[in-house]
């Protein structure tokens, strides 16, 4: 087998007849679609797609993959991280180097006193995370990793109030980052502990879902302030390939502004009576 042949066959499975505008003739004996359906869909022989799958067939050209893409109704994010497992895309180097934040962007989150923002490295580990940041998420407790953070922390479940589609979205988006960077030592080491300790993160990933982050609308349960709705903004940090600035905002004069104003009040006073 293959990574390739691995994701195609995950993706069939969870592609319906109905996702691919096909008739639905009843009860199927696989889930998703049959191989002879997707080879139909994208114009190939059944044997050339069979050949994909089990892994026997490596070099697929651009054109196979778009109309892969097509059939199983693969978004950008798939269809990039299609052409990475292809080998028709660059991939990352492995390389385990230090993940260093630019001390002038650490320098500008700090001075975003109302909106709590992070820096996150390749495998989603927090590097950095302004006053509000800190207090937004407790001060990190238990793990610095927020996919760990998601399966391993006993608190998450009353912490996300969409536990299970923020749950979802986390592993998509870290198998977006697994397939430009395969082989990254610190992305290696959070797959394989996750895999090793939560079935929910075991079976998630067994999906073969890619999907970057977007702006998103969080729900938050946080123990000092109550409830929070915030918007998730995510940027690429140019100078810094890998790293991720995230930033969180709440609707100006909503009931979660006021509650994130509260809780920036109660991390300057935590701040300010740890100085004295």
């Amino acid at each position: 087998m293959s990574a390739l042949g691995d994701h195609l066959r995950a993706r069939r499975s969870a592609t319906t007849p109905a996702d691919a505008g096909l008739p639905d003739t009843g009860r199927r004996r696989v889930p998703g679609l049959r191989r002879e359906e997707v080879a139909m869909l994208a114009g190939m022989s059944v044997d050339y797609y069979t050949r994909l799958e089990q892994g026997r067939e490596t070099s697929p050209s651009g054109q196979i993959l778009d109309a892969l893409c097509a059939a199983l109704r693969l978004d950008e994010d798939g269809r990039q991280h299609l052409y990475r497992l292809a080998g028709l895309s660059p991939r990352g180097d492995g390389s385990g180097g230090s993940e260093r934040v630019d001390p002038a962007l650490a320098q500008l989150m700090d001075a975003w006193p109302h909106h709590p923002a992070l820096v996150l490295g390749r495998a989603y580990d927090v590097l950095v995370a302004n006053r509000l940041g800190e207090a937004l998420f407790s001060g990190f407790p238990t793990t610095r990793n927020l996919v760990e953070k998601v399966f391993l922390d006993p608190h998450s479940r009353s912490f996300y109030a969409d536990w299970d589609a923020v749950a979802a979205n986390t592993v998509a988006g870290f198998r977006l980052l697994e397939g430009a960077a395969p082989q990254h030592p610190r992305v290696r080491a959070v797959v394989d502990d996750l895999l090793g300790r939560s079935p929910e993160f075991a079976r998630m990933w067994a999906q073969h879902r890619a999907r970057g982050k977007r702006i998103e609308t969080k729900r938050l349960v946080h123990p000092e302030v109550g409830a929070l709705t915030l918007r998730m903004l995510s940027f690429d940090v140019r100078s810094a390939p890998g790293q991720e600035l995230i930033v969180y905002q709440a609707e100006p004069g909503s009931p979660s502004a006021d509650a994130l104003a509260l809780l920036g009040t109660l991390a300057a006073t935590t701040a300010d009576d740890g100085r004295r």
